[in-house]
């Protein structure tokens, strides 16, 4: 049954990512209207929304194989080194110490607690386009780097939170190649980890 005051994208989308609907459970529109007890049309855009976020591929709640994990990754590094490279130029001390304050945490910390600092040390980087369309873009995969962060949390992946250390460091100094360098590194890491535990 649907809770008070979430739509029904947003209950979906939770039930998702909180493994409620379990990966590669079909969806159909009668069986979520059922289950929500809600009628079929904000299934239906709700359905159209998740899509285009990665978390339902044709009517199935979305389990990427290594090639489709690989090409999102490849978005993703794509999106925040290009961030990064404008962090450098337009972040002030103020907005590399709230970066850092994010980096102030042990690896094993509470887990939701650590998911969420991740998710904030990302965020933070992001900000620095002021491109709506570009945060966009970002927005739309959020679900699944969610999905994805938590493998690599849950699993404890050594040296994620030094990289991003590391990574406020040389930003700091303004040595953008060597940011975006230790950014790229930290992505390719935490996908090399993620397919390895999921055995794709």
């Amino acid at each position: 049954m649907m809770r008070k005051d979430t739509s029904i994208y947003q209950q979906m989308r939770d039930d998702i990512i909180h493994g409620i609907l379990q990966p590669g459970e079909k969806i159909t529109e009668v069986k979520m209207a059922e289950k929500y007890n809600v009628s079929r049309t904000p299934i239906r855009e709700a359905m159209k929304q998740l899509e285009l976020e990665y978390l339902i591929k044709d009517g199935y709640i979305f389990v990427p194989n290594a090639e489709e994990f690989r090409k999102i990754f490849e978005l993703r590094i794509l999106l925040e080194t290009h961030a990064l490279k404008k962090a450098a130029i337009v972040f002030v001390q103020e907005d590399i110490d709230e970066l850092r304050s994010y980096t102030n945490i042990d690896v094993d910390a509470d887990e939701n607690l650590v998911i969420e600092t991740n998710d904030q040390f990302h965020q933070k980087l992001m900000s620095a386009t002021h491109n709506e369309f570009i945060m966009e873009t970002y927005e739309k995969m959020k679900g699944f780097i969610f999905l994805f962060s938590k493998t690599v949390i849950n699993k404890r992946r050594h040296g994620l939170i030094e990289e991003h250390r590391e990574i406020v460091t040389a930003l700091e100094k303004r040595d953008i190649d060597q940011a975006v360098h230790l950014l790229k590194t930290h992505l390719e890491k935490d996908l090399t980890f993620t397919l390895h535990y999921l055995d794709l």
